[in-house]
C-alpha cells in the first residue's frame, strides 16, 4: 500500500528542481530537501533554514556572495562517501557543475558558519551484520557536525541486505526518544560485480507502519529518485532486492531545542540486534571509490 507520505520520481518537481520537499506538503514542517541533476548551475535562494550540500553524482561547485567551495564529488552513491558542504541559516550561493545534487534542509533560527568537510574525514561506520550489514556516512550527525537542528547522513545497502532494520520510532519526545520528522531519498544501481542484462530496473523496498493511533501504512517499491517522508511511526525496513544495491539519503529535523537521535525499536522486532553479536559484517562492505571525481 502507499499513502501520501510517498513521492515517485517526478512528482514533486518545482522549477529548476527534480523534486522539493518543504512545508508547502500538509502536516510537513520541520525538514526540506532538493534534488536536482546539474547542467551548468541553479540557484539556491537565502532562505530561513540550514543546509546540507551532498554531491550524488559528479562534482559540485558552491559559489556564495564572499567564498566559493569546490566538492570533489564520486562517480555514484555507490561509491562511497563524497565532500559535502554545510551552509547556516540565511545563506544563498549558487551551484556550478555536472551531476545530480542534493541538498539537505532544516529551519533554523541561529546562524552558524559554514562548514567543509572532505571526504577522507567523513565517519564511514559499518553498521549491523550478516544480512542487516549497511554502509552509513555519518558527516551530518551529532558530534560530526555543529548545527541547529539539521541531522543529515546516507546509507548503502548492498543486494539482498536489510537496512533500517529493526523498525523503529522517533516520533515522541522524552528521555529515551527524539521528536523527529525524517525524510528518505532513494537511488538503486545494479550490485557491484554482477552481470545485468540491458535495461535493468533497479529497485528495493521500503516500509512505514504505526506506531500509535496515527494512521500510516506504506509498503512501497523504490527506485533513484522516490522519496518517503516519515512524519510519525515505525519506519523500515529498506530491503535492497537480489541483483540490485540500494542508497537512501537520511534527513531529519524537529521541533525540540535539543539536536539529538534517539530511537525505540518496535518492541517486536528489536531482539533482533541481539543476533548481530553472533555474525560477521557483509565482506562486500565497505564501498570505495575507485577514483575521486573532480
Amino acid at each position: 500500500m502507499t499513502n501520501e507520505w510517498l513521492y515517485p520520481r517526478g512528482t514533486l518537481t518545482s522549477g529548476p528542481w527534480e523534486s522539493v520537499v518543504d512545508d508547502r506538503i500538509p502536516g510537513w514542517a520541520h525538514t526540506g530537501l532538493r534534488i536536482a541533476e546539474l547542467r551548468g548551475g541553479v540557484d539556491l535562494p537565502s532562505a530561513p533554514v540550514e543546509r546540507m550540500i551532498v554531491p550524488l553524482s559528479g562534482a559540485v561547485s558552491v559559489i556564495g556572495d564572499d567564498e566559493r567551495w569546490d566538492l570533489g564529488g564520486r562517480e555514484s552513491v555507490f561509491d562511497g562517501p563524497t565532500d559535502v558542504l554545510y551552509l547556516g541559516l540565511g545563506t544563498a550561493a549558487r551551484l556550478e557543475g555536472e551531476g545530480r545534487v542534493a541538498i539537505a534542509e532544516a529551519l533554523a533560527t541561529v546562524a552558524l558558519p559554514p562548514a567543509l568537510i572532505v571526504r577522507d574525514d567523513v565517519p564511514v561506520e559499518i553498521r549491523g551484520a550478516g544480512r542487516s550489514t549497511r554502509q552509513v556516512h555519518n558527516f551530518g550527525v551529532p558530534g560530526a557536525l555543529e548545527a541547529q537542528k539539521l541531522i543529515v547522513c546516507e546509507v548503502v545497502t548492498p543486494a539482498e541486505n536489510w537496512s533500517s532494520y529493526p523498525a523503529h520510532r522517533h516520533d515522541r519526545a522524552g528521555a529515551t526518544e527524539s521528536e523527529l520528522e525524517e525524510i528518505y531519498y532513494f537511488e538503486a544501481a545494479v550490485s557491484r560485480g554482477v552481470a545485468a542484462p540491458a535495461h535493468p530496473s533497479p529497485f528495493g523496498m521500503f516500509a512505514t507502519y504505526a506506531s500509535d493511533d496515527r494512521a500510516i501504512d506504506t509498503s512501497a517499491r523504490v527506485g533513484t529518485g522516490d522519496i518517503a517522508l516519515v512524519p510519525y511511526g515505525y519506519h523500515g525496513p529498506a530491503v535492497a532486492a537480489p541483483g540490485y544495491d540500494l542508497y537512501y539519503l537520511n534527513v531529519m529535523a524537529g521541533p525540540g531545542a535539543e539536536r539529538a537521535w534517539r530511537i525505540t525499536d518496535d518492541p517486536a522486532h528489536g531482539w533482533i540486534r541481539d543476533t548481530w553479536a553472533g555474525q560477521e559484517p557483509d565482506p562486500r562492505l565497505p564501498y570505495l571509490a575507485k577514483e575521486r571525481t573532480r
